[in-house]
């Protein structure tokens, strides 16, 4: 009696435990299925765009008529701003820098001096930016680009004495940290440009070249700053050394001006913003106007002296002197209203060739005999 009980039991304990299990399993079974709504069955409301000729010849004609007015305009203004390019490298034997190119050395303590003239056929009006031009140099190279210590430009201490190891093999110099260190700071454009006008008495002229505003705002205050501040710049890179290119150190690249020497120099930080290209321009100085009724660069006889320290023979560089205008659209580059000018008459050419297919094809459809 009391086994049969138990029997009773047991064989109840596996009849309700079945329906435990298979209640589980189809519950696991239904989780597998995403939920019954819009977004996980793919039923949200989707637009498909019907291309017919009514949309895409209309947008073709549209891009055509908005561009090529556009890429006039901006062509017009770029032919509008006034530019002169001299060449000073001194390959060419009858050029006035050619003794200072070929006789280059970097133990002359004394700077080689030349002077090259040249002739303004149209006057500059507005603002004038000179810049200084090199070819060949490649200052996008990877191991170029990564040799500098942002840390020690930010004037942190520590890195002051201790740089880091990407600016090798300008990092230290007999025993002592460079400063600045690596090779965009040791390859430092170094050239002093000064212009001179000749007027019709044959009087030279000074022109009055503005070294203040040619960095970035950001760049002059935010990225570069001197270790201590701008208070005695000696005392703050003592126990530093210069690059090894370098002809001075870093404290005194202008020491007329304190706002204006060290990590914050303006030529200094000009020069660390790498180019992407082989072929580039820096801005060198500003040439700002004085007067309104007057041109800021007359026509005229012009005179530049040169004070020949940068040497680019050695990998076939060369080296200008770019005088600019600027427009609101920035310096001279007509490829911008080229390529407006291009892809709007693209646009208008192949809306007349589409319109002149589809009105053929529906005129077709529109003549032909529907059988019966």
């Amino acid at each position: 009696m009391m086994a049969s009980s138990y029997n009773a039991k047991e064989e109840d304990g596996h009849h309700s435990g079945a329906p435990a299990h298979g209640g589980a399993a189809a519950a696991a079974a239904k989780s597998k299925k995403p939920d019954n709504t819009a977004f996980k069955q793919q039923r949200l409301p989707a637009w498909q765009p019907i291309l017919t000729a009514g949309t895409v010849l209309p947008a073709f004609f549209v891009i055509g008529l908005i561009f090529i007015p556009i890429g006039i305009g901006l062509f017009v203004t770029s032919n509008n701003i006034r530019e002169f390019e001299i060449d000073y490298t001194g390959v060419d034997v009858d050029s006035p820098c050619y003794s200072c190119a070929r006789n280059f050395s970097w133990n002359n303590t004394a700077p080689c001096l030349c002077s090259v003239d040249f002739t303004l056929e149209q006057p500059f009006e507005s603002n004038v930016f000179m810049y200084y031009g090199l070819s060949n140099f490649y200052q996008n190279h990877r191991r170029y680009v990564k040799s500098r210590d942002d840390s020690q430009l930010y004037g942190d201490r520590s890195a002051l004495t201790n740089p880091s190891k990407e600016c090798e093999p300008y990092r230290m110099s007999d025993g002592q940290a460079i400063a600045p260190c690596g090779a965009i700071a040791n390859s430092l454009f170094n050239d002093t440009l000064e212009l001179y006008h000749i007027d019709s008495n044959g009087t030279r002229n000074t022109i009055p070249l503005v070294k203040k505003g040619i960095a970035w705002w950001t760049d002059k205050h935010v990225k570069f700053r001197n270790p201590g501040g701008n208070n005695n710049l000696t005392a703050a890179f003592r126990g530093t050394s210069k690059p090894v290119n370098w002809r001075k150190p870093v404290y005194d690249l202008d020491p007329s001006d304190p706002d204006n020497n060290g990590f914050i120099n303006e030529d200094f930080i000009v020069w660390m913003r790498t180019a992407a290209l082989p072929t580039f321009r820096k801005l060198y100085r500003i040439i700002q106007k004085k007067a309104v009724t007057t041109p800021t660069l007359p026509s005229g006889r012009y005179v530049l002296n040169i004070s020949y320290n940068y040497p680019v023979l050695s990998f076939d560089g060369r080296k200008r002197m770019i005088l600019s205008t600027i427009s609101w659209m920035g310096g001279k580059n007509p490829f911008l209203g080229i390529a407006y000018i291009t892809v709007g008459s693209i646009c208008f050419f192949l809306g007349v060739v589409l319109l002149i297919i589809h009105h053929k094809y529906d005129t077709r459809n529109n003549s032909a005999d529907i059988p019966n």
